[in-house]
């Protein structure tokens, strides 16, 4: 069983990714001003802002939404949550969430598109005409197609897969090679402009790489991230049991304790009490 992470030890872990995480996004506006290079600010032809448009739809994972929504509002650019309609729709743990833009008004050129997975959510998506037309038509011009979980399914439905490699939630994502997919048992899958997570937790780092690809577009090649490596996971080994030594008994391989040996319990010096010592409140032990 891990040991558990004291409190203060929990809070300079997170300050320290939330400052690794900071400097990262904020390194190419210092790079811009050590460079005199103003054309950032306002009035000056100010950088184009990063414009993501997010699927939501009934019964998707709210976790596949928020972990790499959570990295994109980081940028600090345009944000669509995108559905048919803006009526709040049912995530898998029952919270609602509403879009802030429709199919239809969802801006045409964007940075990001993405989908979240969701087991029964993302199989009826993928047979509805009206979602797969607006990502084959945005994804056609889209700067990254991305995904996470079963999301990858649907771009997959939307044709937006044929000849990418990608992954998909372990169980599910044997099934992307009927879509013209290559099938990639890896946690994060970077092809070309594709990028596709496995399950949800694959979702935090699937944010922080596509944080790096737009944040730093002079980066040579973001397949070169440790994220998206082809070698698989690896755990831990269990450690070795060392040959030629035995427990000394039963009760340190976690079986039951030895039985304590048989016959007339020995009593008590005289005026000597058979009842245990009393605790005191303060910890001691009354005389």
């Amino acid at each position: 069983m891990t040991a558990p992470v004291a409190p203060e030890r929990r809070q300079m872990l997170q300050a320290a990714a939330a400052t690794a995480l900071a400097a990262m996004l904020a390194r190419p506006a210092m790079a811009a001003e050590a460079h005199g290079d103003h054309s950032q600010h306002a009035g000056h032809g100010a950088m184009k802002p990063v414009r993501t448009a997010m699927l939501v739809y009934p019964q998707m994972v709210l976790l596949d939404l928020v972990g790499p929504m959570t990295f994109f509002s980081m940028m600090h650019g345009e944000m669509h949550l995108v559905w048919k309609d803006k009526t709040p729709v049912r995530t898998d743990v029952g919270m609602p969430v509403a879009a802030t833009s429709t199919l239809k008004d969802c801006p045409a050129d964007l940075d990001i598109l993405f989908v979240p997975g969701g087991l029964e959510g993302s199989t009826a998506l993928m047979d509805d005409a009206e979602v797969l037309g607006f990502l084959a038509d945005r994804g056609a011009r889209a700067k990254y197609v991305t995904s996470v979980c079963t999301g990858s399914l649907v771009l997959g439905a939307a044709g937006l897969l044929k000849g990418y490699r990608a992954t998909s939630l372990w169980n599910v994502r044997d099934l992307l090679p009927l879509m013209g997919a290559t099938v990639v048992h890896d946690r994060v899958v970077v092809d070309r402009n594709r990028i596709t997570g496995g399950g949800v937790t694959a979702g935090l780092d699937f944010g922080l790489l596509i944080a790096q690809a737009i944040m730093e577009p002079s980066t040579p090649s973001i397949s070169s991230s440790p994220w998206s490596t082809t070698r698989p996971l690896r755990c831990r080994p269990a450690p070795r049991k060392r040959p030629g030594r035995r427990p000394a008994s039963s009760s340190s391989m976690g079986g039951p304790p030895p039985s304590p040996p048989r016959g007339p319990r020995p009593r008590p010096p005289a005026g000597a009490s058979d009842e245990p010592p009393r605790a005191e409140p303060w910890g001691g032990v009354a005389e």
